[in-house]
């Protein structure tokens, strides 16, 4: 198995190859499709089996239908979420910090954007298994900075956890939005009792590493 780590100018997205297909991580914002496209022809290949939202924010689910014209590839987002996504929306929740100006200004983002409402085709909920889509993994559902949020463990070694945590500078819990803040705290309980060697974060171009990952507060 290989990850690779696409910059898509918002967020991270991440395709991951293995022998059976690949499989997308979340897809950008919807000017994002060319940095796939261009992957996907370095690569050589264009077997999508599935595309993994990890919650319906724009700058993760920006460019999944395009992505699945392309490919055929199914969408899978957890059923909390799916209406946000269908609906073409961000939900940005209550604003800390940085993120109150953000959400000032986040209509403007949405206008010049301009979202396609995306029909998902796989609902997931905690537990599912994804082996029948070429990927030996399972969800993790991580409610808190969405309803829906989820994060994707593969073989118990590594966690793609979108917008739980950051590794924008020092690695750290997400800070700026959420539906719900209680909910954060039990999040990141559940993702460190997975314990998993690799954490890929939403934003932030490099992975945690376990231990440190164990280390925040």
């Amino acid at each position: 198995m290989i990850v690779h780590n696409l910059p898509t100018g918002l967020s991270q997205a991440y395709i991951i190859e293995t022998k059976n297909g690949l499989t997308l991580v979340d897809t950008g914002d919807p000017l994002s499709e060319r940095v796939f496209l261009r992957k996907f022809k370095e690569l050589n290949r264009c077997d999508v089996n599935l595309i993994f939202l990890t919650h319906a924010h724009i700058d993760h689910y920006g460019c999944a239908n395009s992505l699945r014209e392309v490919t055929g590839a199914r969408i899978a987002i957890h059923h909390a979420d799916r209406v946000d996504l269908a609906a073409g929306k961000t939900n940005l929740g209550y604003t800390r910090g940085r993120g109150r100006l953000i959400g000032h200004i986040f209509p403007l983002i949405e206008k010049v954007l301009n979202p396609v409402p995306t029909h998902a085709d796989i609902l997931l909920q905690d537990g599912d298994e994804l082996t029948e889509f070429g990927i030996e993994g399972r969800v993790l559902y991580t409610p808190g900075h969405t309803i829906g949020s989820s994060c994707l463990l593969l073989q118990d070694k590594h966690a793609f956890v979108g917008d739980l945590l950051s590794s924008n500078g020092k690695p750290h819990i997400q800070r700026y939005f959420a539906q719900d803040w209680s909910q954060i705290p039990g999040s990141v309980k559940a993702l460190k009792t997975t314990n998993p060697e690799w954490v890929y974060t939403g934003h932030g171009k490099y992975p945690i590493y376990r231990t440190a990952l164990q280390a925040l507060k």
